[in-house]
């Protein structure tokens, strides 16, 4: 028997032009379920259906779906891909994490290095982490920015950042014309949840390896992340690609609304599988009488 609990997706979107203030959304809620087992049940609900949803997507191959996960250091974004995305089919979906752009890269526009891992028709694609850090890593560290080989009539930062929105806006909503869904979730985690996951990654011998120098040194430019979140949340949650806030301090929470997100996605899609034509049931039943 299903259980009975309903999570909305609404709830947890950026309405387009919306201007958010994070310090107005929650990073934390009331547990959707009451136990461990309980929770257990659900995901493992969702990851059923998710499952169903995602053969039907491959067989139907009529739309690209795209998942990105943005969000602080140790906000759960691997934990979250990994649990909701466990019982689909590998051949159907791959993961792309994008760290610091290669000498290759900078040669190219900063949409260039992300475009060529798009998924397919029938694929789905998840970015863990995406062309948003050039709006959001870059401008918490403008040096970055001067780094990249860019003419100099480029580098204005009064300029850029709304250019490169403008820039992202336009990418999504060419894809969305041509077959591509895009759904974005910022998990959002509160500066005191990440110190006790770093202390965690510290205590923990065998999460030491997730544990760097550099993450202390970003956190020391939190209020600064907040501001480039807020402004890129605003500038790029649009009606053909949602930004979703998660509230992530519980971990269970934020994959639970992870994956209802992601599953309602999938069934507002027409889809369907292909129609056996009546020339290929000949064909099959010839073949099933050679086989014997």
């Amino acid at each position: 028997m299903k259980m009975r609990i309903k999570i909305n997706s609404k709830d947890f979107r950026v309405r387009p032009g919306e201007k958010v203030n994070l310090t107005e959304r929650p990073t934390t809620i009331e547990p959707f379920c009451k136990s461990k087992k309980q929770y257990r049940k659900l995901l493992e609900e969702h990851v059923e259906e998710l499952n169903s949803l995602q053969r039907l997507h491959y067989a139907s191959s009529r739309y690209a779906l795209l998942l990105i996960f943005q969000g602080m250091d140790a906000a759960g974004k691997d934990g979250a891909i990994r649990h909701v995305m466990s019982g689909v089919n590998p051949q159907g979906c791959e993961v792309f994490s994008f760290k610091q752009p290669t000498a290759e890269d900078l040669e190219h526009d900063f949409l260039w290095r992300t475009t060529c891992h798009l998924p397919e028709r029938g694929r789905i694609g998840i970015f863990n982490r995406s062309y948003y850090e050039e709006v959001l890593v870059v401008r918490v560290h403008p040096g970055i920015l001067r780094s990249q080989g860019l003419p100099k009539e480029l580098l204005d930062e009064k300029t850029i950042w709304e250019e490169r929105y403008r820039s992202i806006v336009d990418l999504e909503e060419h894809l969305h014309r041509n077959g591509t869904r895009i759904i974005k979730f910022f998990l959002h985690l509160s500066k005191k949840e990440q110190r006790t996951r770093f202390l965690e990654r510290i205590d923990e011998p065998e999460n030491n390896w997730k544990f760097g120098s550099s993450d202390i040194h970003e956190r020391k430019y939190w209020n600064h992340y907040m501001k480039a979140y807020e402004d890129c949340l605003s500038a790029t949650s649009t009606h053909d690609a949602n930004w979703y806030v998660v509230p992530a301090d519980d971990k269970e929470n934020a994959r639970l609304i992870v994956s209802q997100i992601v599953l309602d996605a999938l069934n507002e899609l027409k889809m369907e599988y292909p129609k056996t034509t009546a020339k290929r049931r000949q064909e099959l039943k010839a073949i099933r009488k050679q086989l014997g």
